[in-house]
C-alpha cells in the first residue's frame, strides 16, 4: 500500500460494527456570527467522516485518482438530504457516525449522524458514485463491498 503520510493513531477515526466513527472539535472558523456552526460546515464534517471511512476501508482518493485500480477514478456526490435538528457550538466535541446503507451498481448510499454526546444534531443520507475520467459511472468493485457494508450479527 502506498505511503499516504503517517498519521497519529485515531486521527482517521475508527471502524465500528456499523461502519465508521470520527470525532472532531468545533473551532471558531466553523461558526457564524451567532456563535453556532454555520450550516455549510456540516457538509465538511460529513465529508471528513466519509473520507476517513474510505481511508480505513483501504480505498484512498489519491490511489483512485492516480489510476491504481486500472483507470483514473473519482468519487462524486450525486444527492444529499440533510436534516438539522439542533446546533453545534464552538468547542463542542462532535462524533460523526457513517454507515453504508446500500450498494447498487455504481452507487453507494451512506447514512451519517453528527452527535454531541448522545444528542443527534444533524443527519444526512448521501448517494455517491464512482466515475471514470470521462465522467461515466463505474460499477462498485465487488472486492470493496465487504469493507463498506456493516458487519451483521456480530
Amino acid at each position: 500500500m502506498a505511503d499516504h503520510g503517517e498519521q497519529p493513531a485515531g486521527i482517521a477515526g475508527e471502524m465500528t460494527d456499523f461502519g465508521h466513527r470520527l470525532q472532531a472539535r468545533v473551532y471558531y472558523a466553523d461558526t457564524d456570527f451567532s456563535g453556532v456552526v454555520y450550516h455549510a460546515r456540516y457538509l465538511e464534517f460529513f465529508e471528513r467522516g466519509r473520507s476517513d471511512f474510505l481511508r480505513l476501508a483501504g480505498v484512498h482518493h489519491t490511489e483512485l485518482a492516480d489510476g491504481k485500480h486500472g483507470e483514473k477514478l473519482v468519487w462524486v456526490v450525486r444527492k444529499m438530504a440533510i436534516e438539522f435538528k439542533a446546533p453545534a457550538k464552538i468547542d463542542d466535541i462532535l462524533t460523526i457516525d457513517t454507515r453504508t446503507a446500500e450498494i447498487s451498481g455504481a452507487r453507494i448510499f451512506m447514512e451519517q449522524e453528527l452527535k454531541r454526546g448522545d444528542d443527534v444534531l444533524v443527519t444526512a443520507r448521501v448517494e455517491a458514485a464512482i466515475v471514470g475520467e470521462g465522467g461515466r459511472p463505474r460499477r462498485f468493485p465487488k472486492e470493496w463491498i465487504a469493507a463498506f457494508m456493516p458487519r451483521r450479527g456480530g
